[in-house]
């Protein structure tokens, strides 16, 4: 099967197995998914040494990182459409390209709001080029060959997962060329060169049968709703909390309303909205939207309060603090198998909700200790608390798109799974957010500290305070996952169910296998 454009494919198309430049392909969409997954993690960890280098504004800090998740949720469902409309390799090759000259002008990033912007078209680019990867699978392996694959993504997500951190952790501590924190970003260039040049030459072009037109206005409003409502809550602590912000905020909530009176027109008008309203009269999809969110914004806290606490509060090295946290990202792993493969057929909901209980004894154990030893914690110390964390969160991310997606009608799967990938992102970047609230107003709050004893009594006063709010969370998300069927209701074996690879919307005719999502 040639690779030129000229030799598009729809979904519908038989695919050539014959031709073995797809493992070659393959390699290359997994390169670029876990390229991404890295990027999302790899961050954090440098953040204490962007902060000394570049003099950056905590605020500047927390945008950092939801600035790319911001970008990211906001560009999902859109980069998704585009592929299935203009053709996946050649969104994949153009949001590659994207993410790549992002990731150099990151490195290259002269003071933070070159940084911050940076960051912005970096998540812009990964909407363009995440959504293409499922896609590009489906239309480049047979089915019997699929699940095989899928198999190989899942070993990925779990590899990106708890490398990201370490890596991280390695190349901050390094100092390679005395660059700090740069080669994160750098990283990425010779490994989205090759991707370009590699994907240019083995993934084959393909379009969705019938795509769907894209919704422009959907698009404006919600992007405007979220900035409305995270730059406010994201600048406000270091402006004091200006009348302007306040009635952003409140603004955003008239904004979400109008998009979703805009969203109703479209449906009417042509059937194609960004989001599918009559999803939300399923109380299934409802709730496990309303868990996406939440957990989100559980995330988006704890991974930038954990790291600030770890190198700023306690002063530990980007390796000790990279290395700390590997026991979470292996137990997150173990949990998140044996949820899918052993527990959720027997158990169903349970398993979801006594995940969401381990990970509220996680951070209560993790509370008890930041406590008692203050900033005298160990490393080894912390070991139990974030291994029973990670347990509880592998039970819940792993079997929570299935949960929410059982009651979907099968024609609308496509549409329900791309507003769970974005829901989640959308929440992570108001977690990241809600930063200057649950930490840093604990920290301003205090006298100005007048030794690093002190400063580092502050922080750990400020990550307790944060882990309250954490585990006040995820006793709501408990109580809503009650709304979540007892047991999601199982696909027909070695069969396929209709849905949508690429998160984007839009079902289409195509005919695909259950596949992993594609989560931060």
């Amino acid at each position: 099967m040639s690779a030129h454009e000229a030799d598009a494919v729809t979904d519908a198309a038989p695919t050539d197995t014959s031709d073995k430049r797809r493992w070659i392909a393959l390699a290359i969409v997994m390169t670029a998914a876990f390229m991404d997954l890295v990027d999302a993690t790899i961050v954090n960890i440098a953040i204490p040494s962007i902060e000394r280098d570049l003099g950056a504004s905590f605020g500047a800090i927390q945008w950092i990182t939801a600035g790319y998740a911001l970008a990211f949720a906001a560009g999902l469902i859109t980069g998704g459409r585009l592929g299935d409309i203009y053709g996946r390799k050649r969104l994949f090759l153009l949001g590659t390209a994207g993410f790549t000259l992002a990731s150099a002008l990151c490195g290259f990033a002269a003071n933070q709001e070159m940084l911050v912007g940076s960051r912005l078209l970096q998540g812009a680019a990964a909407a363009m080029m995440v959504p293409q990867v499922l896609s590009i699978i489906h239309v480049t392996f047979p089915a019997h060959e699929r699940g095989k694959v899928f198999g190989m993504f899942g070993a990925i997500i779990g590899l990106g997962a708890v490398s990201g951190p370490l890596l991280g952790a390695l190349l901050t501590q390094w100092n390679i060329a005395g660059l700090e924190w740069r080669p994160i970003f750098l990283i990425n260039l010779p490994v989205g060169i090759a991707g370009l040049l590699l994907g240019r030459k083995f993934i084959t072009e393909s379009k969705a049968p019938k795509a769907l037109r894209l919704d422009i206005v959907g698009v404006l409003l919600v992007t405007a709703a979220l900035l409305m409502l995270i730059y406010p809550l994201t600048r406000g602590r270091e402006l004091g909390w200006p009348l302007w912000g306040h009635l952003m905020m409140a603004g955003s909530l008239v904004v979400f309303g109008a998009l979703v009176a805009y969203e109703k027109y479209k449906t009417k008008k042509d059937g194609s909205p960004l989001v599918e309203l009559s999803l939300f009269k399923v109380k299934s999809f409802a709730a496990g939207i309303a868990v996406q969110l939440t957990f989100g914004v559980v995330m988006g806290i704890f991974f930038l309060v954990w790291t600030l606490y770890m190198q700023i509060g306690l002063g530990w090295s980007p390796l000790r603090a990279g290395l700390t946290g590997v026991p979470f990202s292996i137990a997150v792993s173990t949990a998140a198998g044996l949820s899918v493969q052993k527990l959720v057929p027997r158990f169903g909901r349970k398993v979801l909700q006594a995940g969401a209980l381990t990970m509220i004894a996680g951070v209560l154990l993790y509370l008890f200790e930041a406590g008692r030893y203050g900033t005298e914690i160990e490393s080894w110390q912390m070991i139990p608390p974030l291994v029973v964390m990670g347990l509880g969160m592998g039970l819940i991310v792993a079997p929570l798109t299935d949960a929410v997606l059982s009651e979907v009608p099968k024609e609308h799967a496509g549409s329900a799974s791309g507003l769970i990938n974005t829901t989640g992102q959308m929440g992570n970047a108001l977690g990241l957010g809600l930063v200057s609230v649950v930490f840093f107003g604990v920290i301003d709050g205090k006298p100005a500290p007048k030794s690093p004893t002190e400063a580092g009594l502050a922080f750990a006063d400020a990550f307790q305070n944060a882990m309250g709010w954490v585990a006040g969370v995820l006793a709501v998300i408990f109580l809503v996952m009650f709304a979540l069927p007892a047991k999601p209701k199982q696909h027909l074996e070695g069969g396929d169910v209709d849905g949508d690879v690429d998160g984007d919307g839009d079902d289409g005719d195509a005919v695909i296998e259950k596949e992993p999502a594609l989560t931060h």
